[in-house]
């Protein structure tokens, strides 16, 4: 019946300060003194300083924690971003949205099943995408903190967000900041660590420690030997690329969304921020080299930059194995961040799930340790279903491609599929996807994401086979004429997301 008083997370960046913050303000540590929470982290790990995207939950995370929206958007360089733009991942020759916002009259009337063409949807459901196309934001300068006319989240610097949330910790939250190595690790009788022992001969004892140091996971996997579970087959990509290229002037525009565009091996992402874009190549080791990667990034850049350039640019290679741990929270260490699993940049869920497990932490902090069996169980069987759910729903993207390409032929194999996914396929053959289909209160993805990908991606179901269901074409109709009219008033209100930013 210990209690749960000394919480110690090894590891700084955005996963470790991010976490940090979510629980030092959920428990009010600067007024209250019966937790101390401490943050230790080596001056020897570099930051990787590329642009980064975030999901609509952080702006409620960014408002719990005390940050006000204007000073973030300054001190990142953060942007809005509205959703994610697919490039030529069915044909070579499409391209797709998936927005934040979701379709008008949805769970009440989907539009699919009286359309001539599917992958006309977004467009029709949702006046989102034509403000992206437009490259607009998704409110005025005179909007509320955090509030505005479409659903948004952010394009930031992550280096600079991870220093913006160190500050905000230790000068507001009442974290204790500790620059330390640690040299050895000491566990009691059954297993659960007890200290950290430093490499300057000082050590920090703990009640709860929370793994937050990246790939390494010197706690969870290295003292607790908990195994990364593996992901690479059923998502192939291990390597990434990249970039900061600099705008042209300060009035180029930015975009209102992430770019994913589709090569002939992976993918480049695109993210712009405030004074450059993070550009990156998300590639698979084993369908090409690092050269002709490198080739492929630069091929993309010279889009809007010359050979001169770039080669003053510095290209950063990072390596990633796809997987996760199938018990994240193991006796009374629990790892977050990239300790806990990565599968790949797609969708932007590496700082959704920091978010979601500090959250979770914060809100069942365990008061003593027999509590903390049924905290970490709960956790664990919580983050199962999430890891299951963002992997079926990467996959998703790729395994409808029409592209002939080995990689995407590999991609779209059916052996590589998850079961769950082909279930789900197998319902969604004759209607689209639907609340229902989901077990958790609160979904990363929700019905209306699936609706985004497979519509866009040209997957129609067989609706002829319940033909008799679909009798709602004056509503649906109805739908697309008031989508039409949201559509015109708004891109002729809304600043583009760079006039935004120069107001």
């Amino acid at each position: 019946m210990k209690p749960i008083k000394k919480i110690v997370i090894l590891g700084g960046g955005t996963a470790g300060w991010l976490t940090a913050a979510v629980i030092a303000s959920h428990h009010k540590l600067n007024t209250h003194s019966n937790i101390k929470l401490s943050l230790i982290e080596s001056s020897d790990i570099p930051t990787v300083g590329v642009g980064e995207g975030t999901w609509p939950t952080m702006k409620n995370t960014l408002q719990a924690i005390g940050l006000t929206e204007q000073d973030f958007l300054k001190t990142c360089q953060a942007t809005f971003k509205q959703g994610g733009k697919f490039v030529g991942w069915v044909t070579g020759e499409d391209f797709y949205h998936h927005p934040f916002t979701v379709p008008m009259g949805y769970e009440r009337v989907d539009i699919a099943p009286y359309l001539d063409d599917v992958q006309q949807f977004s467009d029709l459901a949702n006046y989102q995408q034509a403000i992206c196309e437009a490259g607009l934001g998704p409110k005025v300068p005179t909007d509320p903190d955090y509030n505005a006319k479409l659903n948004y989240a952010y394009h930031l610097d992550a280096g600079a967000f991870a220093d913006m949330l160190k500050r905000h910790c230790r000068d507001n939250l009442g974290v204790h900041h500790l620059v330390k190595t640690v040299e050895s690790v000491t566990q009691g009788i059954d297993g659960s660590i007890q200290s950290l022992l430093f490499t300057d001969g000082e050590s920090i004892s703990g009640d709860l420690f929370i793994d937050c140091s990246g790939a390494a996971a010197v706690l969870i996997d290295k003292t607790l030997g908990v195994k990364k579970h593996s992901t690479k087959d059923i998502l192939l990509n291990d390597s990434a690329l990249a970039i900061q290229l600099p705008y042209s002037s300060e009035t180029s525009p930015i975009a209102s969304m992430t770019i994913a565009t589709a090569q002939s091996v992976g993918w480049v992402w695109d993210i712009g921020l405030q004074k450059r874009r993070g550009v990156g190549y998300v590639y698979a080791s084993d369908f090409i080299d690092d050269k002709n990667a490198e080739e492929i990034l630069i091929q993309y850049a010279e889009k809007t930059h010359s050979k001169a350039e770039l080669a003053e640019l510095k290209v950063r290679k990072i390596c990633f194995e796809p997987g996760y741990r199938k018990e994240i929270w193991k006796k009374n260490c629990v790892a977050v961040g990239m300790a806990a699993g990565f599968v790949e940049p797609l969708e932007a869920t590496a700082i959704m799930l920091v978010e979601q497990s500090a959250k979770f932490i914060a809100e069942n902090l365990p008061v003593n340790e027999t509590s903390m069996e049924v905290v970490s169980k709960r956790f664990n069987q919580k983050m199962q279903y999430r890891w299951q759910r963002i992997i079926d729903f990467l996959k998703l993207h790729y395994m409808l491609t029409q592209r002939k390409e080995a990689y995407w032929r590999a991609q779209a194999n059916v052996s590589s599929l998850p079961e769950s996914l082909k279930d789900d396929l197998l319902i969604w053959q004759t209607r689209g996807p639907q609340t229902s289909d989901f077990d958790s209160a609160i979904e990363l993805f929700p019905a209306a994401s699936y609706q985004y990908v497979l519509y866009g991606m040209g997957f129609k179901p067989d609706y002829q086979q319940h033909v008799h269901l679909y009798t709602m074409a004056a509503q649906a109709d109805a739908i697309i004429q008031r989508n039409l009219s949201v559509k015109e008033s708004l891109l002729n209100s809304l600043p583009t997301n760079r006039e935004y930013f120069l107001t």
